[in-house]
């Protein structure tokens, strides 16, 4: 059996704080001489008005490893948006990553092989709060970096255990729309 880690994927929710601060990132990680590595590189290279694909930075010219690649899910309109994004959730992001290598969930020893593509979902409602608490939303998406990948590198849920609960689990947002209000 190979060491490699061609693709794995993982989300988490963490919330718990105000509104607007929920965390739901989607991760894939993978050996960057893989397709990982290859989608990486391709939406580096291919920026899109509203969403731009930045780095995960601990600061304006400190990169992570394995490096990590945000991807906004929300269209952003705003620079006060764009501020909290790059700035409070990028470096939240990239604290996650590290605390998953410091956790053992990412081999130390591949580090430097490996990328991330982070699919990050930031609240619109975040530009009009006046009282924006950075601490508990930088605390929510660091936490809920390092749980998607640790969902990720652990393959969970596993099939077994999404067989067994398929019936007992009702989506969130299943019921919105059935009653004919959104």
């Amino acid at each position: 059996m190979s060491n490699r880690i061609v693709m794995r994927t993982g989300e988490a929710l963490v919330a718990g704080g105000p509104p607007g601060t929920a965390a739901e990132p989607e991760i894939v990680i993978g050996e960057l001489d893989g397709p990982v590595g290859t989608a990486l590189a391709t939406l580096t290279g291919d920026q899109v008005a509203g969403h731009t694909r930045v780095f995960a930075l601990l600061n304006t010219d400190i990169m992570v490893r394995p490096v990590t690649l945000c991807v906004s899910k929300v269209t952003v309109k705003s620079s006060r948006y764009t501020s909290i994004l790059m700035g409070t959730v990028q470096f939240a992001i990239a604290n996650g990553v590290l605390d998953a290598v410091r956790a053992g969930i990412i081999p130390k020893e591949k580090a430097n092989d490996l990328g991330i593509i982070c699919s990050v979902w930031l609240a619109p409602s975040v530009v009009d709060d006046n009282n924006l608490d950075h601490k508990i939303l930088f605390d929510l998406h660091r936490k809920g970096t390092t749980e998607a990948i640790r969902k990720a590198m652990s393959n969970e849920p596993s099939i077994d255990w999404l067989l067994e609960n398929q019936d007992k689990i009702m989506h969130k947002y299943h019921q919105l729309g059935l009653d004919g209000k959104i």
